[in-house]
């Protein structure tokens, strides 16, 4: 009878104890992904995906959708914002229309190193706007891809100044930044979606387009662009999000291991950066691609872009102090 009492308590002991320890319980997420496999949306997602199984012994599981499988980049942060999708990466500029305040990220001619993205990301701008997007989109950014600085291709001739834009059809996400900020270098550019891009490229509907060098690699723009011009008005970033609704469900040990999974992938991506770009970039030259510099080392453009850019949207990245702060803390 004592033993059977022994046994009796120690199995109610045990079970009172699975009750009150951390679980983590076996899951599997999807992520969006509006780029290819091959860049550096993926090498982010295919990490996360990695340190998050490695936290968690291979209970939480992450399958990446590329290529826009899941739905435009904007599709995605409604979809995530609603609960529908778990996480998604994009571009940064596809956030903006969700969380304004986040522009200050795509101000033209502010960031001008990965070095100075890195410190505004992982710095309190950084974590401000965090929250600002968990308030905004209701989605959380978690991690942030460094791709490097978009630069400008087309299908028809070498571009150094802004009077070599003329007469071209550039392509644009639609954000009114990046639109106002060609439109300032005397252009008007035309808006269309990610996954449009490519064939519009190909068709002759649009003559070009600005990524940066490792997505134009994964896209194969080079493929149907020759020319390219080293500008350096916005350096790219892609946040890695996840629904606010869907991270608030989980326990707070997979908290954790969620938001450190995206951290280690982020010291990842810079990484990713500076090892590959000049690689790459040796590798479309080699394909075809005629490489330029703007001419007078971009003065032409960087006066035309921020002087009518940057006042217009002061307010929307919620006040010039913002700005200014920015360029403080980049120490300009």
């Amino acid at each position: 009878m004592k033993l059977l009492r022994r046994n009796v308590l120690a199995m109610v002991t045990a079970f009172s104890m699975a009750l009150t320890a951390p679980q983590l319980f076996a899951q599997t997420f999807k992520m969006a992904l509006g780029d290819a496999a091959g860049g550096t949306q993926w090498e982010l997602g295919k990490t996360f995906a990695e340190k998050l199984s490695d936290k968690t012994d291979g209970k939480a599981k992450v399958d990446l959708f590329p290529n826009g499988q899941l739905g435009t980049e904007q599709d995605t942060v409604n979809n995530a914002a609603i609960g529908l999708l778990d996480f998604s990466v994009l571009a940064i500029n596809n956030v903006t229309p969700f969380s304004p305040t986040v522009g200050l990220l795509t101000m033209p001619y502010v960031i001008q190193s990965a070095e100075e993205a890195r410190l505004l990301t992982q710095g309190d701008i950084g974590k401000e706007l965090v929250e600002n997007t968990i308030r905004d989109a209701g989605v959380r950014i978690i991690g942030w891809a460094y791709s490097g600085f978009r630069v400008l291709t087309n299908s028809k001739r070498p571009v150094k100044t802004p009077e070599d834009l003329k007469g071209l059809v550039i392509r644009v996400p639609r954000n009114e930044i990046m639109i106002a900020s060609y439109q300032a270098l005397g252009i008007n550019p035309t808006p269309m979606a990610w996954s449009e891009t490519f064939t519009g490229l190909q068709q002759g509907v649009v003559d070009g387009q600005d990524n940066p060098y490792i997505t134009i690699s994964a896209m194969k723009f080079n493929e149907v662009q020759k020319y390219v011009t080293n500008i350096r008005y916005i350096f790219s970033m892609e946040p890695l999000i996840i629904s606010e609704s869907i991270f608030q469900e989980q326990s707070p040990e997979m908290q954790k291991a969620i938001l450190e999974a995206g951290q280690e992938a982020t010291v990842h991506s810079f990484d990713f950066l500076q090892n590959t770009e000049d690689r790459i970039k040796k590798e479309l030259a080699a394909k075809g691609m005629e490489i330029s510099e703007p001419a007078d080392n971009e003065k032409a453009w960087i006066e035309s872009v921020t002087t009518v850019v940057w006042p217009k949207f002061y307010s929307s990245i919620g006040g010039k102090e913002k700005l200014d702060n920015a360029l403080k803390q980049l120490g300009r």
